[in-house]
């Protein structure tokens, strides 16, 4: 049996659509599996049981990155295509039977993604890491300390991005004498385009911080961050791989959509701006680098959603128990 699954260019979506994906390697465990996605969150993949082909598809122009999937797909007869990109390529291939993603905007992207199977409970996010990635993370990693805190202190657009001085004495509450995390080190996280954006945390920390900047694709970010006690972390993509790593995950939302993008999972919290919405993207569209769009979530703010995922003894790692999947017995 030979399925093909279309999943995002974003980091974000594509990780949130890994739920999908598991339930349908667990529901036909003996298929070839080939995935499309954009580059960036390419890595994640590359370990998914069954994967047969794994196929980055970098944009070009005249959309012909498009043209460039039909032609690798179009030589197969597929069982199975799962299109979350509603595109030409999944209707246009051989294939016995299609499925298409269709927008549900009244509900959350895991939700809207399961219902493209019908599956209800949605399967939760998750990441298969692989050994490469956990020597990366061996390797970036000091040896030997207790679990840290890691932070994620950018995001794709400047305006998603809490204030740096916030995140640093955030981190150094937490970190500090008496904090939840008292005496660990703390991870700072970026991608390479946004790491002049984290130095100010980095310098604030000083020799607590834990340089990752720069230094990771996404699945040794995600091999890392597994080991983490805590992350906490702008809107972003590395939010989401923070989840679904089942790691004690706190999002941070300004002129965002918690409502569709927040962080999934038990083990995740989400804290908004005490500033409208409307009146974020209003600021926003009036002057597109308009600054200060996150300042309404406070320090204060942050910490309480942060102790509410510690057990009860101070330094404690809380379990995490994660959504289940559909069982193998239910399919599309």
């Amino acid at each position: 049996m030979r399925i093909l699954f279309i999943t995002s260019n974003r980091l974000g979506d594509a990780v949130l659509s890994t739920g999908l994906l598991a339930h349908l390697t667990a529901l036909y465990p003996d298929a070839a599996l080939t995935v499309a996605c954009g580059p960036l969150p390419a890595p994640l993949f590359r370990s998914v049981p069954g994967l047969e082909r794994l196929i980055p598809m970098p944009k070009r122009a005249w959309a012909r990155h498009w043209f460039d999937l039909w032609r690798a797909c179009a030589g197969t007869r597929w069982d199975l295509v799962v299109d979350l990109r509603n595109s030409a390529v999944g209707r246009l291939v051989l294939a016995q039977r299609r499925f298409f993603h269709a927008r549900a905007p009244h509900l959350h992207k895991v939700e809207e993604i399961g219902r493209v199977l019908g599956l209800s409970p949605p399967p939760s996010p998750r990441l298969w890491i692989d050994t490469a990635a956990e020597a990366e993370a061996d390797r970036l990693l000091p040896g030997g300390e207790e679990p840290f805190l890691a932070i994620g202190p950018t995001a794709n657009w400047t305006g998603k991005e809490w204030p740096a001085d916030r995140f640093a004495d955030l981190a150094t509450r937490l970190t500090g004498p008496g904090g939840r995390l008292a005496g660990r080190r703390v991870a700072v996280l970026a991608a390479g385009p946004e790491r002049e954006r984290a130095r100010p945390v980095l310098d604030a920390l000083g020799g607590r911080a834990i340089d990752l900047t720069g230094r990771t694709d996404p699945m040794a970010a995600a091999a890392c961050v597994r080991r983490a006690a805590l992350y906490i972390g702008n809107d972003s993509g590395l939010m989401h791989i923070a989840a679904a790593a089942g790691t004690p995950t706190v999002g941070l939302f300004g002129p965002g959509f918690p409502e569709t993008y927040g962080p999934w999972g038990v083990a995740a919290r989400t804290v908004i701006s005490r500033v409208p919405r409307s009146e974020l993207l209003a600021r926003q569209k009036a002057d597109p680098q308009a600054t200060g769009l996150m300042d309404g979530i406070s320090v204060e703010a942050v910490e309480q959603a942060a102790g509410e995922l510690f057990g009860p003894a101070p330094t404690e790692r809380c379990e995490v128990v994660t959504n289940p999947c559909k069982s193998p017995e239910t399919g599309p």
